[in-house]
């Protein structure tokens, strides 16, 4: 048998060339954040105004009124530092500036710089208030209305980074950031753990993940330094002289003290604050709640001051431990009505059952059905809240424990509330207009960007719309039920909007005559609602986070709403899906299962925690970490593909209510 001839060079296949040979893409793409990072941190320092100084060094002139400087402990202001400051602040129109020392630490600025772009700061209604930890401008009149104590002479600058963050709710548009050449830092801050938490916390910021990442990030440059040759060397290299590459340029007006010894030592220095923080952290329980009424910060630079903060904690939720238990001894039966047979809507008995699930939100116990209507389509919860059990299942979540969190996702919808307000502009330039629902009034807020010269009021059943009003975010803040004020604000307003607000209402068809009844004749409603029609509904199930058990009482599909606008005498003008859409559907659920899994071992309604409960938890946290990142992703390809096909998990309609 005649053997079978090799293969000719020609015939035998051959691997593809690598795109860029010799390429290390880990230590590429470092390289590329690091690069981005480096150059951003410039280009925003040098967006920082920078305080003129040369006509107010005239010594003994008189105090400015109706300012005040805060200072953290050490810190000196010369007149000169304080009447620029003053002239500065008057001539921008700012009402809280943030003064940058001239001798910052390199470390501390990079932070700020990451968390603050100077260009668009001061535009950024809901943004957090943000500084440096040294001294901030404050006029006298914000800090009333903020109900914030002046400085006392043991203020730390987590004191006044918190202060920082709650007086910028009270001037949205009028805070800012500003270089102080001649003013100093004063002595060396501490440098231990439970001092850089307690800031981190002060900001609103988590400091145990934080340093985590921290330590993941060091522990990334360091293997790839070791182990990609020229480029991970790079990487490192990059990383370790970034300090120099931003702040280093001659004539800087901003030019670290500390730049040359920080950034010969940054990896070290680096490494140790993220142990030291990671340690303060674990010995240092967090505290709950909003920092309060005096702007001051949880003092944990100390041991002593840190078991303080962890025992009024404790005695705090203690208290809530005991209130929840008495709530629940009865069970949780008692906070539903009667299933009814009929569909509140169109009075249909063709009922299923869309959707069982538990308390996936806080993890409280009870279990909710969603029933469907065959008839209409209409979506509501069935037996629903008593007004009993809606106080029990609303508690700590929008407030108290939860309030926090509530208001950090809030003051991150402001493309939306922008995409809200804008709806209008075709159609009105209002005058007047009630937001129902309003909370603590983030969307009055952010729409003002928009309509500067409308007069927004709120509306809402809790403590936050008073301190929407306080705040200047609302000018009038009405406090109760909607329908309650049917006949006070009748034909009061040129708009009223009810934004992901009748899913909440036990009677959205009262509402909606509610609503006509306080509109002027021409008016216009806007109503944003989840949309029960949404694909995403039936592909996720129970883990659909618009179903938001137990709070959404009705989910009401587009046609049931426009029929109801029209016997009400409305003409509706706009209808939007896709720009209404929330790019939350995969996070949500991931979201949501992860609460099921594990919920929080310390929520006062769920039994005591224990070291297991605990262990569960956070081993459930770190393996969803992919999942999260993978359900980003994923959001982020299904809002485009709903904002191109007009179609999302959520809808918005304008209709003007027609001339009698």
């Amino acid at each position: 048998m005649t053997p079978t001839p090799p293969p000719s060079p020609a015939r035998i296949p051959r691997a593809a060339p690598p795109l860029l040979p010799g390429i290390r893409w880990t230590s590429a793409l470092l390289l590329a954040a690091l690069g981005a990072g480096t150059v951003r941190a410039a280009r925003r320092l040098a967006a920082v105004p920078v305080l003129p100084m040369a006509e107010y060094r005239e010594a003994g002139v008189p105090r400015a009124a109706g300012w005040r400087l805060l200072t953290a402990s050490g810190v000196e202001s010369d007149a000169a530092t304080f009447l620029a400051a003053c002239a500065h602040a008057d001539r921008e129109g700012l009402r809280v500036l943030d003064l940058l020392p001239g001798d910052l630490p390199t470390e501390r600025l990079l932070g700020l710089l990451r968390l603050v772009d100077p260009a668009g700061y001061r535009q950024d209604r809901l943004g957090e208030g943000r500084g440096a930890g040294f001294a901030v401008l404050v006029a006298e009149e914000v800090l009333a209305r903020a109900g914030v104590d002046p400085a006392g002479p043991d203020t730390t600058p987590a004191d006044l980074m918190a202060m920082t963050r709650r007086v910028k709710e009270y001037a949205a548009d009028a805070t800012g950031l500003a270089i102080a050449p001649a003013l100093s830092c004063g002595p060396p801050a501490d440098g231990r753990g439970a001092a850089r938490a307690a800031e981190l916390r002060a900001q609103g910021l988590p400091p145990g993940p934080l340093a985590a990442a921290q330590l993941a990030g060091l522990a990334l440059l360091a293997g790839v330094a070791a182990r990609q040759g020229r480029w991970g060397a790079a990487a490192a290299g990059l990383y370790w002289i970034q300090p120099y590459l931003a702040f280093g340029r001659p004539g800087a007006a901003l030019r670290p003290g500390d730049l040359a010894r920080a950034t010969a030592a940054r990896p070290v220095r680096s490494l140790g604050a993220a142990l030291r923080t990671a340690a303060a952290t674990a010995r240092t329980p967090r505290p709950g709640g909003y920092p309060p009424a005096n702007g001051r910060a949880t003092a944990a630079d100390t041991e002593q001051a840190g078991a303080v903060a962890g025992a009024v904690a404790g005695a705090v939720r203690a208290e809530s431990v005991r209130a929840y238990r008495a709530d629940l001894a009865a069970g949780t039966d008692r906070f539903l009505e009667p299933r009814r047979p009929h569909c509140p809507w169109c009075g249909s008995p063709r009922l299923t059952v869309r959707v069982r699930v538990p308390d996936l939100l806080q993890g409280k116990p009870g279990r909710f059905t969603l029933e469907q209507c065959g008839a209409c389509g209409h979506v509501f919860q069935n037996p629903r809240l008593s007004p009993e059990g809606l106080e029990f299942y609303y508690r700590d979540f929008y407030d108290g424990r939860g309030g926090e969190g509530a208001a950090t996702v809030f003051g991150r919808l402001g493309a939306a509330y922008r995409g809200r307000a804008e709806m209008l502009r075709p159609h009105t330039e209002p005058g007047s207009w009630l937001d129902v629902g309003t909370g603590h009034g983030h969307f009055c807020n952010a729409a003002r960007a928009v309509w500067p010269d409308t007069r927004f009021d709120g509306l809402d059943m809790g403590e936050g719309v008073r301190e929407a009003e306080r705040r200047g975010w609302v000018e009038t803040g009405y406090q109760g039920q909607f329908p309650e004020f049917a006949v006070k604000l009748a034909g009061q307003y040129e708009v009223v909007s009810m934004y992901h607000y009748l899913e909440h209402t036990r009677d959205p068809l009262t509402e909606l005559d509610t609503a006509a009844a306080v509109l002027a004749p021409g008016g216009h409603l806007a109503i944003e609602l989840p949309d029960p029609d949404s694909r995403m509904a039936r592909l996720l199930g129970p883990a659909w986070l618009p179903w938001f058990q137990p709070q959404h009482q009705h989910l009401i599909p587009a046609a049931n709403l426009r029929e109801a606008l029209a016997e009400r005498g409305f003409t509706v003008l706009a209808e939007e899906h896709g720009p209404a859409h929330q790019g939350n559907d995969f996070f949500g659920a991931v979201a949501l299962t992860a609460t099921r899994l594990a919920p929080d071992p310390d929520r006062p309604w769920g039994p005591p925690a224990t070291t297991g409960r605990r262990a569960l938890a956070g081993g459930v946290r770190v393996a969803a970490l992919p999942c999260f990142a993978a359900a980003a992703v994923l959001d982020g390809l299904r809002t485009a593909v709903a904002r191109t096909m007009d179609g999302g998990n959520a809808y918005r309609m304008l209709a003007r209510k027609d001339q009698p």
